[in-house]
């Protein structure tokens, strides 16, 4: 085993053992991938004489913990009111024994009030008392946990959150007045949102725009809390939401151009037409304005990202975008620089999809991972169900439950309160701040006019709705309280709702002469071209020299002198380096290490995420190696360059949530290689929406480049039938590849199934040499990873070479064989295995279609006349995969168009292959093994 100088430990007070994995995983976390963690903060814990007081009032610490525990079902959260809470027993100071109103109590270690304790108003104690009357503990606590705001943070099992959370709640400067202009602006807001939905239904009355009436107070939850980030530090917010109010939080706090909006609605494209776009609903339009408030330390930059229809699909693009963001800061920032200093993902959930949609589940699951996190999301519940009542739409009391399966901490508040809901966001906000960690806000509101305008909500509410007919809107009610107190006019209300009108109206006139931008390319896409230009580079050369070949696969296999691997890798690390000294069996995981370190000597980073992608599901990477007396990681790979580094991100069970995640890193920067490696193919569909909505389609929809690599283990081999297909006709389907040559096939996606390590390695190196970015689905191989036969040579890697869509073989000029089979991945090497055993080899040629999507029309017509096929020999697509499946479907008018230019009929085409089948593949051996021969027969027979 190759070594390297060891790396000092320098955690002398712990166990060897424990000291050297705590070291080894840190510089993992730092070194390889920019994960640098947030400083690890605590609150104070009890004193000795805090211990012995809460010993000596039992009873009254009981008390108090159960209103900190069991205050929120006794709050007042619900604008209608139309909640039944029972009385709350626990919350009465009798069942502990407490009832005599003027008795003094210490509270010292049992309440956290301002440091110097709480001077009441006709209490002869002195300031600095800690003795409190019954009466006005039971004050101070109902006023906290009994009011429009409600905590949920004691289910925690940290009891530095729970301590936090009380100092935080109880002391005097927890909640800070607003000022004037604070309340004017929260007013402003309101009242904006509400005279833009009045202007839409007047302007357009067949429009559903899933207004925000009723919901106002989320404008002022997002407000406060973009100001709160920045005057934190935040410079960059990624923000992901549905549908509701998303055109009022556009046109008002994030800048987005009315006449953009209006020009939209009115029937126009987003983008200009030149591009190609087919263009998104307006409830799915995006931003990206940076906002300044008085008093922060930057301006920040928020990001809507685009999203599909599929509620909470978004959530995990979010947070891979935030991540890689993250990464990005980090990379070449200040050590001071941690884990979610200056980027903060916020994510908008409706209640019943926050409920009722797994991937929020799975989502959460990712939220504190080190390979994962982001440094705390805010997730803001916009909480106006309706049509199906709580009790049949989830299983827990508050839809905001499924937070509890990461302990997060809960806040429930009362929407029609415009300042509790701006409070409730600063301590949502101190509390992700301070401990890095996921936080939800259940803003309770309604809807004034159901899911849509146009919906009659009454036909199954017809209490709620008879109630939110009669009382006024959220603006209404603040405006009249901002007049009683002094803060605000009638005359200057009257005033900003005809002056906002005015302006629509004007935004309204402009449509006429708006023409929409593209600015997708911008910042560090800048490099980047669309693919359909003269500008982008199809086919770049990816070959690279010898020597850096050999110096990365020997720096793939070299450990620290004191680093111990398993013995029976070290076949593995033998192989590598024997294969590389003679320049021959390259085998695929060699060929992967090869791609990514070159392209890390070249500056790019490498991400590759999935269950088990350090090790490889079927053994063949080990990208990265554990110390078997230490446990410690080690990533060989990640001492190739200083500058770029390769995260093997081995992620929780997940597909959807961690495609999704995978799908939001390569959104934000260009000269990453992400790639996704299922299991085994056929999990894939776990993560559809993600596919379906997103990687699909996001360019043709937004304009959204994107570089994932998909790899999906694929190739029956009698595993039965959920571990045999990456169902690759899905795939192709899901592309828009012409039926025909064209002079540009902007193909939306690549579809490939590579026969050789020498060709993945080519793909692997083309995503990032090309200057433009798409989306490539690997049939990945199994049976091949160790095939002999499926090696390649050093010479395949070498300058010049570049990936080949079409793999021909080298026959003599006067041979002209009978019978030409064109075939697609691991089933080449089974038909030329059985072609050596009938000795056909003179009268069967065998063609690899490598890249299946976009179709190589031009490559494979020339293949086919060099091998005579214009003369009449008989022309076979063979595939494993049954009829209906597999590539068939895909190639068959495909091949016609190539058959008919050498002067052939589509006709001429014979499939061979299983028959249709409702399942990939059997899951009886020897059914298994008859179809297999019986494929080959139909192949290779001759009459």
């Amino acid at each position: 085993m190759l070594a390297r100088k060891s790396i000092p430990l320098s955690l002398a007070r712990l166990p060897l053992s424990q000291a050297s994995r705590i070291s080894w995983l840190r510089e993992y976390h730092d070194q390889s991938f920019g994960y640098r963690e947030a400083r690890r903060l605590t609150v104070p814990d009890y004193t000795p004489a805090q211990l012995q007081n809460r010993n000596k009032n039992a009873p009254l610490l009981r008390y108090v913990d159960a209103l900190r525990l069991h205050g929120h079902r006794a709050a007042r959260v619900d604008p209608l009111d139309l909640l039944e809470r029972q009385e709350v027993a626990a919350l009465d100071p009798k069942r502990y024994g407490l009832v005599d109103g003027e008795k003094k109590y210490s509270v010292d270690g049992i309440l956290w009030t301002h440091e110097t304790g709480m001077h009441l108003e006709g209490d002869e104690a002195a300031p600095d008392s800690k003795l409190w009357k019954l009466n006005d503990i039971i004050k101070l606590l109902r006023e906290v946990y009994v009011g429009r705001v409600a905590y949920e943070f004691m289910h925690s099992p940290h009891k530095n959150e729970r301590l936090w959370f009380s100092h935080f709640l109880e002391s005097f400067s927890a909640k800070t007045p607003f000022d004037e202009q604070a309340k004017l602006r929260l007013w402003s807001l309101l009242t904006r949102s509400e005279t833009f939905d009045h202007f839409l239904q007047a302007k357009f009355p067949n429009l559903k725009r899933y207004g925000l009436e009723g919901a106002e107070s989320m404008l002022a939850a997002l407000d406060r809390l973009f100001y709160v980030a920045s005057k934190a530090g935040v410079e960059h917010v990624i923000l992901a939401m549905p549908h509701r109010g998303r055109l009022s939080l556009l046109t008002d706090l994030l800048q987005y151009s009315p006449t953009a909006l209006f020009h939209k609605i009115k029937g126009g494209f987003e983008f200009p037409e030149s591009l190609g776009a087919t263009g998104d609903v307006i409830s799915h339009l995006a931003a990206s304005p940076t906002l300044e408030y008085e008093g922060a330390r930057k301006p920040i930059k928020v990001l809507l990202l685009q999203n599909p229809s599929h509620l909470e699909a978004i959530n995990p693009v979010a947070l891979g975008k935030t991540r890689a963001k993250q990464y990005s800061l980090l990379k070449g920032a200040d050590p001071d620089c941690t884990l979610g200093d200056r980027v903060m993902c916020v994510q908008m959930h409706g209640d019943a999809a926050f409920t009722g949609q797994g991937v929020v589940m799975e989502g959460l699951g990712l939220s504190n991972l080190p390979h994962f996190t982001s440094g705390g999301s805010v997730h803001i519940v916009v909480n106006i169900g309706y049509t199906t009542p709580a009790s049949s739409a989830r299983s827990s009391l508050y839809c905001s439950d499924i937070g509890k399966m990461i302990n997060a901490p809960v806040l429930h508040v009362n929407g029609d309160y415009p300042e509790d809901v701006a409070h409730a966001i600063d301590v949502a906000f101190s509390y992700r701040n301070f401990f890095r960690k996921d936080i939800i806000v259940d803003l309770i509101t309604y809807r004034r006019w159901g899911h849509n305008e146009l919906d009659e909500p009454a036909f199954t509410q017809p209490l709620m709705y008879h109630k939110i007919r009669s009382r006024q809107s959220v603006p209404k009610l603040y405006e009249e309280k901002l007049i009683s107190e002094g803060t605000l006019t009638a005359e200057k209300a009257a005033s900003l709702r005809t002056s906002y009108k005015k302006h629509l109206d004007e935004q309204l006139q402009a449509v006429p002469a708006f023409a929409p931008e593209a600015n997708m390319l911008k910042a560090q896409w800048s490099d980047m071209r669309w693919p359909a230009t003269e500008e982008a580079v199809q086919d770049p050369e990816t070959g690279v020299d010898e020597a850096t070949l050999k110096r990365v696969g020997k720096e793939s296999v070299t450990v620290p002198v004191d680093f111990e691997i398993h013995p029976r890798l070290q076949r593995h690390v033998n192989h590598r380096q024997s294969s590389l000294q003679s320049g021959a069996g390259i085998d695929w995981g060699t060929a992967e290490a090869l791609a990514f370190g070159s392209l890390m000597l070249e500056g790019h980073d490498v991400r590759i995420s999935g269950q088990d992608v350090g090790r490889g599901t079927f053994s063949h990477r080990h990208a990265m190696l554990v110390d078997q007396r230490s446990e410690r990681v080690y990533v060989p790979l990640n001492t190739v360059s200083e500058s770029a580094k390769l995260e093997l991100a081995n992620s929780s069970l997940s597909e959807f949530a961690v495609l999704g995640f995978e799908y939001g890193m390569s959104w934000e920067n260009p000269n990453m290689l992400p790639i996704w490696e299922a299991q085994f193919g056929d999990f894939f569909n776990g993560a559809q929406v993600i596919i379906d909505t997103f990687i699909s389609s996001s360019e043709t929809k937004w304009l959204k480049q994107s570089g994932l690599v998909m790899l999906l283990p694929h190739g029956l081999d009698g595993a039965g039938p959920e571990h045999s297909s990456c169902r690759i006709e899905r795939m192709l389907q899901l592309t828009n590849a012409p039926f025909a040559p064209t002079e540009s096939a902007n193909v939306n996606m690549h579809v490939v199934n590579p026969t050789t390590p020498a060709q993945y390695f080519h793909l692997l190196r083309r995503q990032l040499k090309r200057n433009f970015r798409k989306p490539l689905i690997v049939a990945a191989p199994k049976g091949l990873l160790r095939l002999p036969a499926a090696a390649s040579s050093l010479q395949d890697f070498a300058p010049g070479t570049r990936f080949l869509p079409v793999i021909s073989p080298s026959v003599s000029q006067n041979a002209t064989p009978e019978r030409v089979l064109i075939l697609s991945g691991k089933v080449y090497y089974e038909v030329m295995k059985e072609i050596d055993a009938r000795a056909l080899a003179e009268r069967v040629q065998v063609v690899r279609l490598e890249e299946i999507a976009p179709f190589p029309f031009t490559q494979l017509g020339e293949a086919l006349q060099g091998l005579g096929v214009q003369s009449g020999t008989e022309v076979y697509w063979v595939q494993e995969e049954a009829k209906n499946q597999g590539a068939w479907s895909f190639v068959e008018p495909r091949l016609g168009e190539v058959l008919k230019a050498l002067g052939r009929s589509r006709e001429d085409l014979k499939y061979v292959g299983r028959p249709a089948s409702a399942v990939p593949a059997v899951g009886v051996a020897t059914v298994h093994a008859q179809e297999k021969k019986q494929l080959f027969e139909e192949a290779l027979a001759f009459a």
